[in-house]
């Protein structure tokens, strides 16, 4: 898969994706677009057990760009071989005069690597809620990756953080607002599901009085277009 520009309703500050892994990732969320993209097309390419495409370090990543790593999977995820890792962010580093983002449901790894990591990368990971939903994922809990990316080990680093809310599910607005000044990262992205996936939702009230608190805290949110959704339920 080449490098490629962003688009559609990822992120609007990206402005590339690419990925080096394929498979499935190990985290098996309910509403991933990517096995919903896989399912429709049969590509394989994300099917069967993670594993390494070794053309894609052929690829050249330039300068001046924003571009968002294994954007299809999960680097940081428990079944990713550690040479992978290192092989991946030694892709990087070729290329210092970009901005990389990580982003994992296993943010806890990522301190494994962090001496390593270009210094201009930006590292974040999503949390739907503070409540635990069965059969939503195989990933750690939601309170599990707001402790990791609220470790005082982040202060070492130059890296920003980013914190994804969604698809937002139904949540205590106290707790998660709670656990996000603790995680303080440097900006917020919040939406709603996509993919009609039939997930327990928050009413308009709550998402309102989550930004609320959020400007309280002076951290900036990113808001989606698909949270007009849940305005109108």
């Amino acid at each position: 898969m080449p490098l490629r520009k962003s688009t559609g309703n990822m992120y609007p500050w990206v402005s590339h994706t690419h990925s080096h892994l394929a498979g499935e990732c190990s985290h098996k969320c309910k509403y991933c677009y990517v096995q919903v993209g896989e399912k429709r097309n049969k590509t394989g390419r994300y099917a069967g057990e993670v594993r390494l495409i070794d053309k894609e370090f052929d690829v050249n990543y330039g300068t001046g760009k924003t571009i968002f790593i294994e954007h299809m999977n999960d680097l940081m995820a428990k079944d990713v071989a550690d040479a992978w890792v290192f092989k991946i962010i030694s892709h990087t580093l070729r290329y210092p005069a970009n901005i990389y983002v990580f982003q994992s449901k296993n943010p806890a790894r990522f301190f494994d690597y962090a001496d390593l990591m270009p210094n201009n990368s930006i590292i974040g990971t999503t949390i739907e809620s503070n409540r635990v939903y069965d059969g939503l994922n195989e990933a750690p809990t939601p309170e599990e990756r707001m402790l990791a990316m609220s470790d005082t080990r982040w202060k070492d680093y130059d890296f920003k953080k980013f914190l994804t809310i969604e698809p937002v599910l139904d949540f205590d607005v106290d707790i998660l607002a709670s656990w996000i000044s603790k995680i303080s990262p440097d900006f917020l992205n919040l939406g709603a599901d996509s993919k009609d996936n039939d997930l327990i939702e928050p009413t308009f009230d709550k998402i309102m009085a989550l930004t609320d608190k959020l400007k309280e805290y002076g951290i900036e949110l990113r808001e989606k277009a698909n949270l007009e959704r849940l305005k109108k339920d």
